[in-house]
């Protein structure tokens, strides 16, 4: 094995940061490649640590085959579904944890705001040049008083649980297992019929796909809010678009299932709905937050530790 550890980092305009922090790990080379090729160079192919790019990830899933000598697969992502199944089994998957924090709880307090104070409607009003001073449609609600239940306590999870009390409003932290604080997924059918709104943050895995199927979308109470920056597979989008057509729920979606959704899918048309086009994420800096993760991971294999990221596969 080098005495260098070779990171292939993506050449692209979102990834220089990259290519800057990781060029300043002590023991690391790094190699730039380009997401959109085939094939690798005789150089790229000695990278024992490969880095997919921050936009569109998944373009270079065939490049892994052709590195012999991988270890670690450093995403820039929370989620690791997309990846997990193209990477060769004995090669370290990791994601970047954390780095969502920050832009990812941001969108979901703004998504709840924005449906509770009517700004779909209000907006509506505004290109038809109309004062909506109580038109219909423009019943407001307040965030205070409002009780929030949020399916996932990592990182983002916890940090929307910090920012709703401030608000008024109070969190509830669902995780796959309960601890301090937390309570455990099989909790879910009887905390959901208890709050206004549910948050959708958990990584999609087996357990999780279709874990908000009909019966937990029916247990909500009347007028609650499903909000899902988490992935679009966790939630039953049939059962959600009845709800949704029904005018019982409310839902503001960062993901969906199928993505990206069709123009001709019967969602676009639901009442009660705001979509985002999977950029909850998207806002200047993210790059940055996401690769000073990953320079920590790739650190800690250069120092012969387990990155603490890596994912259980």
């Amino acid at each position: 094995m080098s005495t260098v550890l070779r990171a292939l980092v993506s050449n692209e305009a979102e990834d220089q940061v990259g290519v800057s922090l990781l060029g300043q790990v002590a023991g690391v080379e790094v190699i730039t490649y380009d997401p959109t090729a085939t094939s690798l160079t005789d150089q790229q192919r000695t990278a024992e640590v490969f880095l997919p790019p921050y936009r569109g990830s998944e373009r270079p899933f065939a490049l892994v085959q052709q590195l012999p000598k991988l270890r670690l697969v450093q995403l820039l992502s929370a989620g690791v579904d997309e990846w997990s199944p193209h990477v060769p089994s004995g090669v370290m998957l990791a994601n970047a944890r954390g780095a969502h924090a920050g832009p990812v709880s941001e969108w979901i307090l703004s998504a709840i705001l924005t449906t509770y104070r009517r700004w779909p409607a209000l907006i509506r009003y505004q290109d038809q040049h109309t004062w909506a001073h109580r038109l219909p449609g423009t019943d407001f609600e307040t965030l205070r008083g409002k009780r929030a239940l949020v399916l996932g306590a990592g990182a983002i999870g916890t940090a929307v649980a910090r920012l709703l009390p401030p608000f008024g409003a109070t969190a509830t932290l669902v995780g796959r297992t309960a601890r301090a604080d937390v309570h455990g997924v099989d909790e879910l059918p009887d905390l959901v019929t208890e709050h206004d709104i549910l948050v959708v943050i958990c990584p999609l895995t087996p357990d999780t796909e279709g874990l908000i199927n009909a019966k937990i979308l029916a247990a909500m109470p009347d007028a609650a809010l499903l909000v899902n920056a988490g992935r679009g597979r966790i939630v039953d989008t049939d059962a959600l678009v009845s709800e949704l057509a029904a005018q019982r729920l409310r839902a503001a979606l960062d993901v969906t299932d199928p993505e990206p959704l069709p123009a001709d899918h019967p969602l676009w048309n639901c009442d009660g709905l705001i979509v985002s086009p999977h950029s909850a994420r998207t806002v200047p800096g993210t790059s940055k937050l996401c690769y000073e993760v990953a320079a920590r991971q790739v650190a800690a294999l250069v120092q012969g530790d387990v990155p603490p990221n890596a994912v259980v596969r």
